[in-house]
């Protein structure tokens, strides 16, 4: 029998204030016509032309990974928040390989058991292997997110897993194998934790390890968040729970490492923490820590040596958004979208939120500019994850693609109109301060509506241009490959440092062509519980070559290289220069 306008009014206000007592998503109502007007500016943008297109490989490629999330009736928090995954030369034979990480079961121990992650070598032919069985690594907690760095400055780089629950390190023995070692690094925090990335914070030559983490939650037992009367529940908003701090661990040497988070004035702040960049916004030479923080104030930890940080979110203007409110932040990336020389920083939040972007201004401040960017009506539908700075189609400018999906997989009982599985949206970087939404007009892996989670940036067939990886929760994982962004033409730059950081992160490479200079960071973790492939890219348009390269190293040696070639892979050693050269494989 059907509800007479009464009770099904009743019922959707009873619905509303349940959603309201959950703490939710949305914390302030949008006109319906600003919703429309948001769907209405990103569809303007399909009229793009001539551009790359993204295809879906990942099965013929041999990437069949399927993430196991474990929903459950209980509604544990952690089942709609993994998980991730990233790009990196494992083996180092100049192809970059894949490790993705899955997640499992709170409430089924036999689910549980259904979980592995994967790492997948990379054939060179367009084909990837999957190698987890021979490489030792194993699956013991219910995973989140990866990085990956060479810790102890052997020349491969080892592989560290946040989980919730006890984190895992594992070292990379050379021969395509890994040893935990987590217990002998003293690395295992047991808290949830979420993103990752090792960094040199000390400016001792090896990398340190930051690790944000999430929220206290029990996992026992799941606060019950909805309308049992009408039996709707759905998962809880983070302010349910207790923050947690960061955790910075100092690398000893000899495979051991040090928390210092209480030490370094890092583990005195708590926060709902999820993504996390490490770079130098204020040129000062040592690397500052931005923190994407969840319906909290976002962190900017600047440097001021010794392994000490000062909190500066609020007075550099990153720690909210322009009207004064808190955002859902998820996923973070850095980097210069307008060749201004200043970091810029993009951080994806929840619907009706807008991502946000901040743009760097002199003296180390930021100013957002979501809405003069462009960037801010196309995202006002979305929930946003994983987030990228990269130049897609190799015009020298830094465009913007990021995964989407919700987080509650009963979004449209939550809000008419709402959906768990959203497309990912792709920003072209049009004027080099205004982005235009191109991801219906950049092929079907675009269109395709998933429940984005994790993405990474990398050129996995060494074309040069980049392709991208995103993680779906509960679904298959994704391998975007890019044909046609090489039209234009590329170089990518791989650097080898002297001492123990022998993958040279931290550094941040200037390329100069014509009238325009570029920056790039070598960044060992960013985006939403990810990573990208190490090697810096750079688009230069219809440039035959680079005019001038400068690397500032980690060490502070500054060098320079004149007139590079364009469309080839070329490796930088530290005091050397140039010292291999490969074509890109068209």
């Amino acid at each position: 029998m059907k509800a007479c306008p009464a009770e099904a009014k009743r019922r959707r206000a009873s619905l509303a204030e349940a959603a309201r007592r959950r703490g939710g998503a949305v914390r302030r109502r949008v006109p319906i016509a600003l919703v429309a007007a948001a769907g209405a500016f990103a569809s303007a943008s399909g009229a793009e032309q001539a551009l790359p297109q993204f295809v879906d490989i990942a099965r013929q490629a041999g990437v069949a990974f399927h993430h196991t999330n474990g929903a459950s009736a209980e509604k544990h928090i952690v089942e709609t928040m993994g998980s991730g995954g990233l790009f990196f030369d494992y083996n180092g034979d100049g192809w970059i390989d894949i490790f993705l990480v899955d997640s499992g079961s709170i409430a089924d121990p036999a689910i549980d058991r259904r979980a592995h992650h994967r790492l997948y070598r990379n054939r060179g032919n367009g084909s990837f292997e999957d190698v987890t069985d021979k490489s030792g690594i194993q699956h013991h907690e219910y995973g989140m997110g990866a990085c990956a760095g060479d810790y102890d400055g052997d020349g491969r780089p080892d592989l560290y897993i946040t989980n919730y629950g006890p984190n895992a390190l594992y070292h990379n023995r050379s021969d395509g194998t890994f040893t935990d070692v987590t217990a002998t690094a003293r690395v295992g925090d047991r808290r949830w934790s979420a993103s990752c990335a090792f960094a040199d914070l000390d400016g001792d030559g090896d990398l340190d390890l930051w690790v944000v983490n999430y929220v206290d939650a029990d996992r026992t037992h799941s606060p019950y968040c909805g309308d049992a009367r009408l039996g709707v529940r759905f998962y809880c908003n983070p302010l349910k729970y207790d923050p947690l701090p960061n955790t910075v661990y100092r690398n000893d040497g000899n495979g051991v490492f040090t928390d210092v988070s209480a030490a370094s004035g890092v583990g005195a702040l708590r926060a709902n923490g999820l993504g996390v960049v490490i770079a130098d916004y204020d040129n000062d030479g040592r690397p500052d820590v931005f923190v994407a923080n969840d319906t909290m104030p976002n962190f900017l930890f600047h440097n001021t040596g010794n392994l000490r940080f000062t909190e500066t979110g609020l007075v550099s203007g990153i720690a909210v958004a322009a009207d004064g409110q808190t955002r859902a932040g998820m996923g973070i990336d850095s980097g210069d979208y307008d060749s201004d020389g200043r970091l810029d920083v993009v951080i994806t939040n929840l619907d009706f939120e807008m991502h946000t972007l901040y743009h760097g201004l002199e003296r180390g401040f930021f100013g957002d500019v979501t809405l003069e960017s462009g960037i801010g009506f196309p995202t006002l539908p979305f929930v946003g994850f994983g987030v990228a700075f990269l130049d897609f189609d190799n015009d020298a400018q830094l465009d913007i693609a990021i995964a989407n999906g919700h987080v509650l997989d009963n979004a449209p009982q939550f809000r008419t109109g709402s959906t768990y599985a959203q497309r990912k949206l792709l920003f072209r970087n049009a004027t080099l301060r205004r982005f235009v939404e191109v991801g219906r007009s950049s092929g079907p892996a675009f269109a395709a509506e998933k429940i984005g989670r994790g993405l990474s940036v990398g050129d996995i067939d060494n074309d040069g241009d980049l392709d991208l990886l995103v993680t779906n929760n509960g679904q298959d994982a994704e391998l975007l490959r890019n044909d046609g962004g090489n039209r234009a033409n590329a170089l990518l730059v791989r650097l080898h440092g002297a001492g123990s950081n022998t993958e040279a992160i931290g550094a941040r490479i200037r390329l100069t062509s014509g009238s325009r200079t570029q920056i790039r960071d070598v960044k060992a973790g960013s985006s939403y519980l990810s990573q990208n492939d190490l090697r810096a890219h750079f688009g230069l348009g219809a440039a035959a070559r680079a005019d001038r390269i400068e690397v500032l190293w980690p060490s502070g040696r500054v060098e320079v290289i004149a007139s590079v070639a364009a469309n080839q892979i070329i490796t930088v050693e530290e005091g050397r220069g140039i010292v291999a050269h490969q074509p890109f494989s068209r």
